[in-house]
C-alpha cells in the first residue's frame, strides 16, 4: 500500500467513528471544543442527536460521558492528548477508569508531529500518564488503517482504551487485511541480530531503518506494538532471545512510555538483554514543521540505526 497517499491517523479514527454510528446506535460522542481536528464533526454530521459539544471544559467532557455509559451507551471522548492526559487526568481516574466505564478517549496531535501548534500543544507523556491507571488500555495506531481497525476494536473492549491519534498524514505500513488484535504485536519483519519495537508513526520510520541496517549486514526485526498496555509480553519475549538486543522506538518520551513498558518486560525473562530507547528524553517540544523536529528530537531512520548498531555492540 506504499503508493497511496499518506493520512492521518486521526481520519481513519473519523471514518471508523461514523461506521460504529451506523451500526451500534448507542454509540455517542462527546467533544471538548476542538470537534473538526479531532475528526469527531464527521459522526456529528452523520448523527447530530448522538453528539454532545461541552466546550473547553475536558474535566465535565469526561464526567458527561462517564454519565452517558452509566445510562447504557459507549461514548466516544475526542479532544488533543495533551488536554485529555493533563487536563482531566483526575476525571479519568475517578469517573472512569476506578469504575471501569466503557469510555473511549480519542487523543489526537499527538507527539511532535503536530509541528508549528508547539510545545503546550504537542503531547509527549500522555502513554506514561495512561499507563499508571489502573484499567486503563492504550493503542497508538501506526496508519490510517490500523487506526480505523484500531477504533473498532476499541468500541468494542470493556472497560476504557486511549487512542492515541496524529496530525499529520503518515505512509501506510499496513493494509485492509491485516489481522488487528489490541494485545497482540504485529510482527512485521524478522531478524535474528535485533529487534526494533516501534509503535505509531515510528513503525514507519523503523521499517526505513531496517532496510538501511540490512544494506550492512545486519538483520533487524520490526515490531508494531501498537498497544502499550496491555503489552504483548510473548512477542517482546520472544524477540529478546531471538535477538539478544533491543531498539525501542516512539515519538514520545521514553520516561515511562513504550520503552519502559518494553524493559519491564525483558527485566523478567533474563539472562540480561540490552536496550537502546529511540524517543524524547526528558524535554518539552517546540514549534516547528514535522519532519524538521523529528530530525532535531532525533526520530529519524538513521537515529533507529544508530541506536541499533550501538545496542549490538551492547550484547554479551
Amino acid at each position: 500500500m506504499a503508493e497511496q497517499k499518506p493520512k492521518a491517523t486521526r481520519d481513519g479514527f473519523g471514518e471508523a467513528l461514523v461506521e460504529l454510528g451506523k451500526a451500534n446506535k448507542d454509540i455517542v460522542v462527546v467533544s471538548a471544543d476542538l470537534t473538526p481536528s479531532t475528526r469527531a464533526d464527521w459522526f456529528k454530521n452523520q448523527f447530530p442527536d448522538r453528539f454532545f459539544a461541552v466546550g473547553v471544559a475536558e474535566q465535565d467532557m469526561f464526567c458527561t460521558a462517564a454519565g452517558l455509559v452509566l445510562c447504557g451507551k459507549t461514548a466516544f471522548a475526542c479532544t488533543f492528548g495533551v488536554f485529555a492526559s493533563g487536563r482531566a487526568w483526575d476525571q479519568l481516574r475517578v469517573s472512569i477508569c476506578y469504575m471501569n466505564l466503557n469510555v473511549k478517549i480519542a487523543g489526537t496531535h499527538g507527539g511532535i508531529s503536530v509541528g508549528p501548534d508547539g510545545a503546550t500543544h504537542q503531547a509527549l507523556e500522555e502513554i506514561t500518564l495512561m499507563r499508571a491507571l489502573p484499567n486503563m488500555k492504550i493503542i497508538v495506531p501506526a496508519d490510517y488503517v490500523q487506526a480505523k481497525k484500531a477504533t473498532i476494536a476499541a468500541a468494542n473492549c470493556p472497560g476504557p482504551v486511549y487512542l492515541r491519534l496524529g496530525r499529520s498524514p503518515v505512509p501506510y505500513v499496513s493494509s485492509e487485511t491485516d489481522n488487528f488484535q489490541i494485545d497482540k504485536a504485529d510482527i512485521l519483519k524478522e531478524g535474528q541480530d535485533v529487534a526494533i519495537i516501534a509503535c505509531g508513526i515510528m513503525v514507519h520510520n523503523a521499517l526505513i531503518a531496517r532496510d538501511i541496517l540490512e544494506k550492512k549486514g545486519i538483520k533487524a526485526g520490526v515490531l508494531n506494538m501498537h498497544t502499550p498496555k496491555p503489552i504483548d509480553e510473548k512477542a517482546i519475549s520472544d524477540a529478546a532471545r531471538k535477538t539478544g538486543a533491543i531498539v525501542t522506538c516512539e515519538e514520545h518520551t521514553i520516561l515511562g512510555g513504550l520503552g519502559g513498558a518494553v524493559s519491564e518486560v525483558v527485566t523478567k525473562i533474563g539472562p540480561l538483554v540490552p536496550i537502546e530507547m529511540v524517543g524524547t528524553n526528558d524535554v518539552f517540544g517546540e514549534s516547528g514543521e514535522a519532519e524538521e523536529l523529528i530530525k532535531k528530537f532525533h526520530l529519524a531512520p538513521e537515529d533507529i540505526v544508530l541506536a541499533a548498531e550501538k545496542v549490538i555492540k551492547r550484547k554479551r
